[in-house]
């Protein structure tokens, strides 16, 4: 039987659904959908994101072997990152928000890293000193949560002085979110707007849907379809001001 590719590609478009083996024929190649679970409305009237394609075959770099390789607007004429459609269709709109915030918010910064305790020094000290290199100023916990002051309200800063949440979904994070901890609390502020990206990372999607529906609805990137440097260097252009 085939599987539907919400937890994985999202459909968050009637073509994404169309495009979906289990969901296709439900909804046509025109039909309107209201997204997954119920949880979004369609992208049907909104206008396509624009970027570039190029007809070369895909590397783990991009997405998987075969697919086409595209570039978003926001992406610069010297940049070597390339992205799947998939991919600038799900971060289209939060590079919307970034622009619109580098407008009317302009000190707040890039980033903030949402992880689960223990991968504070191994997975998200990677990514975020990768981040880092780049240039991008991430609110992360290890630096900017200091002595005496308390967990909550200094999460609450940085969430509302962040431009971009990303999520580090990894074993550790699918361990701690049925417990309804710290990192459950950050992630329900940052489901609650168009600024979310969740990185998975040793895991999989469809072990995130056993977890948090909600949060696998939401596309992303995967260190399983390419590096973690490379999953960097998305979001370092993702969030360039």
């Amino acid at each position: 039987m085939a599987r539907c590719s919400a937890p994985v590609r999202g459909h968050r478009s009637a073509a994404a659904a169309a495009n979906c083996p289990a969901c296709g024929s439900r909804y046509g190649r025109s039909g309107s959908y209201g997204g997954y679970g119920g949880g979004y409305s369609s992208y049907k009237s909104s206008p396509a994101p624009s970027y570039s394609s190029s007809g070369s075959s895909l590397g783990r770099s991009s997405g998987g072997s075969g697919r086409r390789s595209a570039k978003p607007r926001w992406s610069g004429a010297g940049s070597g990152v390339w992205y799947t459609p998939e991919q600038v269709l799900a971060l289209t709109p939060v590079r919307e928000n970034v622009e619109n915030l580098a407008v009317s918010q302009p000190d707040l910064r890039d980033v903030f890293l949402c992880h689960a305790w223990d991968d504070r020094q191994s997975s998200a000290k990677e990514l975020h000193d990768l981040l880092e290199a780049r240039g991008v100023r991430v609110w992360f916990s290890e630096k900017d949560l200091g002595l005496g002051v308390p967990m909550m309200r200094a999460i609450d800063k940085g969430l509302v002085n962040s431009r971009v949440g990303i999520v580090l979904v990894t074993p550790a994070m699918l361990r701690r979110l049925p417990a309804e901890g710290v990192a459950d609390k950050e992630l329900s502020a940052l489901l609650r707007r168009e600024r979310l990206v969740p990185v998975v990372h040793g895991t999989t999607y469809e072990a995130l849907e056993q977890v948090s529906l909600l949060l696998a609805s939401r596309a992303g990137l995967s260190t399983a379809e390419e590096s973690m440097a490379e999953v960097a260097a998305k979001i370092a252009e993702l969030v360039a001001a």
